[in-house]
C-alpha cells in the first residue's frame, strides 16, 4: 500500500485530505499539525510516498520545510496545498523543490488529479498558475534590487518565501504595521502592483 504525509495545522483540513487520499489507495495517512511534528514521524517507518503540505504551520514556512522533508523522505513526492493560490507562491514552491501546487480552493477532482500526476513523476500547477507562470519568468529587470535597503531586501526575500506579513513582522521583531509599511515601500520602488509582481522579482533574483 502507498503511505502519504499531511502536514497541515487545520483539522479539516486533515479530515478531507485523508478521505481523498485513502480513496487514491494511501493507507496510512499520516497526519502531523507542524513542522516539528511532521520531521518527527519521518525519523520511524512507513516513509511517505506523498507529502500534502501546508504553507503556512505555526513552527515555520511551509516552503522552507520542502527540503528538510525531501532529505529525510527521499522518495516522497511533495504537493504544496495552500489557502493562498496567487502564481508567486506556486513558483517559489516548484524553486524550492515541491513537485506541485495546489489550491485548497480546487474541486476535489483537482485534487486527485494532482496526486495522480504527482504519482505519474509529473509536475502539477492549475491551467491558470501555468500560464501566469510563463508570463511572470518573461522580461526581468536587470537589477531590480539596486534601491533597496537591507531590511526591505530582508523583507522580500521573505515573501519569496512565502511568509505572510504577520510572519515577516514576527522573524524582524517589528510590529505588523511596520512589515505592511515595507511591503508598500517595496511596491513602490520597485514599480509593482501586488503581491504577484514581489513574487517574480524575488524569484528572479534569487534572494
Amino acid at each position: 500500500m502507498k503511505c502519504a504525509l499531511v502536514v497541515d495545522d487545520h483539522p479539516i483540513t486533515h479530515l478531507g485530505a485523508s478521505r481523498l487520499l485513502r480513496d487514491l489507495g494511501y493507507d496510512p495517512v499520516l497526519q502531523a499539525m507542524s513542522a516539528a511534528e511532521a520531521l518527527a514521524l519521518l525519523r520511524d517507518p512507513p516513509a511517505p510516498d506523498l507529502i500534502v503540505l501546508d504553507i503556512s504551520l505555526p513552527d515555520a514556512g511551509g516552503l522552507d520545510l520542502v527540503q528538510p522533508l525531501r532529505e529525510a523522505a527521499p522518495g516522497a513526492r511533495v504537493l504544496i496545498f495552500s489557502m493562498n493560490d496567487q502564481t508567486g507562491f506556486a513558483a517559489r514552491a516548484l524553486q524550492v523543490g515541491a513537485h506541485g501546487f495546489l489550491s485548497k480552493n480546487a474541486a476535489p477532482a483537482d485534487f486527485r488529479e494532482a496526486v495522480r500526476r504527482l504519482e505519474d513523476g509529473a509536475f502539477y500547477l492549475s491551467a491558470r498558475q501555468a500560464v501566469e507562470l510563463a508570463t511572470l519568468r518573461a522580461g526581468a529587470s536587470a537589477d531590480p534590487l539596486a534601491l533597496l535597503s537591507e531590511r526591505e531586501r530582508r523583507v522580500l526575500g521573505l515573501i519569496g518565501r512565502g511568509y505572510s506579513l504577520q510572519a515577516i513582522a514576527d522573524d524582524l521583531g517589528v510590529s505588523y504595521k511596520t512589515a505592511a509599511n515595507a511591503s508598500s515601500s517595496l511596491k513602490k520602488k520597485l514599480a509593482v502592483d501586488g503581491i504577484n509582481g514581489l513574487m517574480k522579482i524575488a524569484l528572479d533574483s534569487g534572494v
